[in-house]
């Protein structure tokens, strides 16, 4: 069995492809990017799945001359799957322009997180509970002016 390089140089590049493109913050491009990876990978299935050509079932052959229909079973599901997660993840693009309303598909930072590791970071340099509760954010007593009945 001889594997086309044409083929291989193609996986390859939709491999790089997709990998470059999940790491986007655009929820779009992660999404073209997962299906970029869900082809690569139907590929790199159907090139290692064996010869070609040949029907799984003939009537008095031997094995050794019949293809293997394990290989078009797992591209099936492998294609069920990425359909599955594609129409999930397009489910959330819709949900954030929806809820965002200003065309942006873009993942921001959460505000509780950035605030978190900036405490994480206080702590780490040996700072007193009592400097810790009196930085705003983590103070329970309200600041001067707020009202928080």
């Amino acid at each position: 069995m001889t594997v086309s390089l044409a083929l291989l140089v193609v996986m390859v590049v939709l491999y790089a492809g997709g990998v470059y493109l999940l790491l986007d913050r655009s929820l779009t491009r992660v999404l073209l990017g997962f299906l970029l990876v869900g082809n690569a990978t139907n590929l790199l299935i159907f090139l290692t799945s064996g010869s070609f050509g040949r029907p799984p079932i003939v009537g008095d052959t031997d094995a050794a001359e019949m293809s293997d229909p394990l290989p078009q079973a797992f591209i099936l599901t492998s294609i069920v799957i990425t359909f599955g997660v594609s129409a999930f993840i397009l489910a959330l693009i819709y949900r954030a322009w929806r809820l965002a309303r200003d065309g942006e598909d873009e993942v921001q930072n959460d505000e509780f997180d950035t605030a978190l590791a900036a405490a994480e970071a206080l702590t780490t340099d040996e700072v007193t509970d009592e400097e810790l509760a009196a930085t705003p954010e983590f103070s329970d007593a309200p600041a001067a002016g707020e009202d928080r009945s």
